[in-house]
């Protein structure tokens, strides 16, 4: 049934409003979900880019010290100094592996789609809550 505007009234008026507002919620989901996703891909490939550069110079500069020490102690205490080489570079590798299995559990992935998946959520609730308190005065 319409009204004299052209406009729908009843169920079915209110069942289309309801679907477009639940087409056009999903469609603003999906796309903020597809922006994040492209932003986690490039935030992932730039870490990584960094992460084998700078493991690469690191490998070099510990490769230089290490060989310099070695050389620079007599022959007496070479093997003192590359037993403690390998103790350090063994600590320094535990801590940055601990490090870095500490911020991959705290990693929230998406987390903007997901608080904003959480508010619909608790948007609909309130209006369900509205609309059965509604219908069950008299």
């Amino acid at each position: 049934m319409r009204d004299a505007n052209g406009a729908d009234k009843g169920l079915v008026g209110s069942s289309r409003r309801i679907l477009r507002t639940v087409a056009a919620l999903a469609q603003n989901r999906l796309e903020l979900l597809l922006v994040e996703w492209q932003e986690e891909r490039s935030r992932m490939f730039e870490m990584l880019l960094l992460a084998a550069g700078a493991v690469a110079c690191s490998l070099m500069a510990l490769i230089t010290i290490s060989y310099l020490l070695v050389v620079a102690v007599g022959e007496d205490y070479r093997s003192a100094v590359l037993v403690g080489l390998g103790l350090a570079y063994s600590l320094a590798a535990a801590i940055a592996f601990r490090q870095l299995s500490a911020r991959l559990r705290d990693w929230q992935a998406f987390s903007a789609t997901l608080a904003e998946l959480k508010k619909d959520c608790a948007w609909l609730d309130e209006k369900s809550e509205k609309n059965s308190d509604s219908a069950s005065r008299p």
